[in-house]
């Protein structure tokens, strides 16, 4: 009828419903994004305990976890008088390590790998206390490393500073029921960072080369090696315990020397150098995946300050290694046992993760 509008009767528009950004797939169970149950915080003597906060008295109604920043400045004012009173406690104090380190060793003092076995017993307190108190190390299975005898342990690897090959090193020296001494295989790259590289060939650490590692098997010692080379260290940060391709030499120096071949899963190594070290950490935080290609964006010295990630090491049962095929050289077994091995780390990885509570408490 004239006059009556075209849309009389029909229904009103509705508004459209906000569009809902679906979230980012993180890593299994990742604390940072999904929240944490809360961690207890271990018992510190009573003269090392910060003054609570008014917001601990009178109830903040904050989550478990807020994030990362908020969780991290917590366990900095939680654990940082613990460790000056322990760098207090120290021979010859700072000034007197920082003297230590720089001094060359004498000639004849170190062995055929650069094991400069001074420096090592003069740092041997540094490396407990930040093992111990900082960050909190947990060891499980350790025994499954033979007690004596040639042994290779291989692992993930991340970070800018190879935190993860000494703290390896540290924990089966400390934590192993015969106390073995590891000596990590660190490839070209990391040996030569500058100062940090000479530092951990005098604490242990081994140029890894093939010759380099029969030898030390041929002594009965125990070999780490991280097969995923120098890509595990330089992986986005975006891309942690994402493990990358597998190498095939540290099967076939198994495969050589029939030194038991042992994994360990490391957790708690990516957060030990802060976000902005590696890249990918802006275009990670924002949501702006083109910021992941901007190499200029990291700031690699910032992976000379560790932050008190707690750390786990889980070790499994040796890998078999009766495949005679493998044995002989033939690429396809040798493929499929670098797959193998490569499958069982990362099942172990993702058992942690996801057991993982809280990445700093």
């Amino acid at each position: 009828m004239p006059g009556r509008s075209r849309h009389r009767g029909s229904p009103r528009q509705r508004p459209r419903p906000r569009r809902v950004r679906s979230p980012r797939p993180v890593l299994g169970n990742d604390p940072f994004l999904r929240g944490a149950a809360p961690r207890a915080a271990p018992a510190l003597p009573a003269e090392l305990a910060p003054a609570p906060s008014p917001e601990a008295e009178g109830g903040s109604g904050r989550g478990a976890l807020d994030g990362p920043a908020v969780e991290l400045r917590e366990v900095v004012d939680r654990l940082l008088p613990g460790l000056r009173a322990g760098l207090a406690g120290l021979e010859g104090g700072i000034a007197g390590l920082v003297r230590l380190v720089r001094n060359p060793a004498p000639q004849g003092t170190h062995d055929a790998h650069g094991l400069d076995p001074d420096l090592a017993e003069r740092l041997a307190p540094l490396a407990e206390l930040l093992y111990v108190r900082w960050w909190r190390a947990s060891v499980r299975d350790a025994a499954n490393v033979p007690s004596a005898g040639p042994a290779i342990v291989f692992a993930n690897h991340a970070g800018v500073i190879p935190w993860d090959a000494l703290v390896l090193r540290h924990a089966l020296g400390r934590d192993h029921p015969a106390h073995r001494a590891l000596r990590p295989l660190l490839d070209e790259r990391e040996c030569s960072l500058p100062a940090i590289g000479r530092l951990a060939l005098r604490l242990g650490a081994v140029r890894s080369s093939p010759q380099a590692a029969e030898a030390l098997l041929a002594e009965g010692q125990v070999v780490g090696v991280f097969p995923e080379g120098s890509a595990g260290a330089r992986k986005p940060w975006r891309e942690r315990y994402r493990l990358q391709r597998f190498g095939r030499g540290f099967l076939k120096l198994a495969l050589r020397t029939g030194a038991p071949l042992v994994p360990c899963a490391i957790v708690g190594s990516e957060e030990a150098s802060p976000a902005l070290s590696r890249a990918g950490w802006l275009a990670d935080h924002l949501g702006l995946s083109l910021l992941g290609a901007g190499a200029g964006l990291r700031f690699g010295p910032a992976a000379l300050v560790p932050l008190p990630s707690r750390w786990s090491l889980r070790f499994g049962p040796p890998i078999p290694l009766d495949d005679p095929a493998a044995a002989a050289g033939d690429p396809a077994a040798l493929a499929a046992l670098t797959e193998r091995a490569h499958a069982i780390l990362r099942s172990m990885l993702a058992q942690d993760l996801a057991a993982r509570r809280s990445v700093y408490r």
